[in-house]
C-alpha cells in the first residue's frame, strides 16, 4: 500500500511524566513499529503532553520541571516532541479535551496548507487568486474522522486502559468518545490482561477495532514510581532515564522526601470533579 493510501497518525501520550523514563520513550517506538507494520497507518509524529499541576497527584512535582525533563529526553528524537498546552492550563483538563485540542490543530494546519497551495487556472478563466482561495477554502471540521487529515490516537500503557474501570476516575462519555473518535494504542505489560478487560467492558468491546493492543516482548518494568523511590533512597537511576534527565534531577535536587508529601492529602482532580457532578 502506498503512503498516500495510508492513514497518517499522531501518537499522543498524556500523563504525569514524573519523571519521564526510558520506558515512556519505548512506548512510542513500539507503537510506531506496530502501526506502520499493519500497512494501514503511517506514524508521522509523537507528542508527550505532561499533565498540569492542578491534577493534584501525590508526589507530582511542578509542571515546568516535568516539561523540561521531557524536552531533554526527546532532544535527539526526530519525531517525538513535547507539547506544553496541557501543562499550562490553570485547571486540570480531561484527556478527551487534550485529544480534541491536538486534532483541531491538525485540521487547522491542513486547512492552512490547502488555502496556501497554488491552484492551476482552467483555460478561459481569469478569476483572481484571492477569489479562488475564497471559493476553494474548505470549512474547518471538528470531526476527527475528516478525510485527508492525520488522526490523533491516544498512546498508553495497560495501566491507563485498566483505569477506565476505576469508579469516578473517568466519565463514561469521555471513554466512549476516546475509543470511538480517536482510538487507543495500548502497550501491554506482563501480568496484565488487556484483552479480558476489553471483553468485560461493553463500550470498549463495541469499539475494539479502534483499540490496538501491542505486546512488549522485551519486558521492561521501569516506572516513574520506582524511579522516585530509588532517588529518595539515594540509589542510582542510571540507564533507567535518559542521561540528560538524570543530570537535571541531580542539579535541581528533585524527588526528595519533601516532594513525596506533595498533594498527600489532596483528592485527585478527576475524582473531585466527577464525584461533585455525581452529587449535583
Amino acid at each position: 500500500m502506498e503512503n498516500s493510501e495510508k492513514t497518517e497518525v499522531v501518537l499522543l501520550a498524556c500523563g504525569s511524566f514524573n519523571p519521564v523514563t526510558n520506558m515512556h520513550l519505548r512506548l512510542f517506538e513500539l507503537a510506531k513499529d506496530y502501526l506502520n507494520g499493519t500497512g494501514k497507518y503511517r506514524v508521522i509524529k509523537g507528542i508527550i503532553s505532561p499533565v498540569g499541576d492542578a491534577y493534584n497527584k501525590k508526589e507530582l512535582i511542578p509542571a515546568h520541571h516535568r516539561v523540561i525533563m521531557a524536552e531533554l529526553a526527546t532532544k535527539n528524537s526526530k519525531w517525538v516532541e513535547v507539547d506544553t498546552w496541557e501543562s499550562l492550563q490553570k485547571e486540570w483538563v480531561e484527556t478527551v479535551k487534550v485529544l480534541r485540542h491536538h486534532q483541531e490543530k491538525l485540521e487547522a494546519s491542513n486547512c492552512d496548507q490547502q488555502q496556501n497551495s497554488p491552484m492551476l487556472e482552467r483555460p478561459g478563466r481569469k478569476r483572481k487568486w484571492t477569489e479562488q482561495r475564497q471559493d476553494s477554502s474548505p470549512k474547518k471540521s471538528l470531526d476527527p474522522k475528516t478525510k485527508g487529515v492525520a488522526k490523533v490516537k491516544l498512546l498508553c500503557g495497560a495501566d491507563l486502559l485498566e483505569s477506565f474501570g476505576v469508579p469516578n476516575l473517568w466519565k463514561s462519555e469521555d471513554i466512549a468518545q476516546i475509543v470511538s473518535d480517536y482510538g487507543l494504542v495500548c502497550i501491554t505489560r506482563a501480568g496484565s490482561d488487556a484483552q479480558k478487560f476489553i471483553y468485560e467492558s461493553d463500550v470498549l468491546w463495541k469499539h475494539q477495532s479502534n483499540i490496538h493492543l501491542v505486546n512488549e516482548w522485551i519486558t521492561n518494568d521501569i516506572s516513574s514510581t520506582k524511579i522516585r523511590r530509588a532517588l529518595r533512597r539515594g540509589q542510582s537511576i542510571r540507564y533507567l532515564v535518559p542521561e540528560l534527565v538524570q543530570e537535571y534531577i541531580k542539579n535541581h535536587d528533585l524527588y526528595s522526601s519533601e516532594s513525596e508529601d506533595r498533594n498527600v492529602e489532596v483528592i485527585l482532580a478527576p475524582l473531585q470533579r466527577n464525584i461533585a457532578k455525581a452529587k449535583a
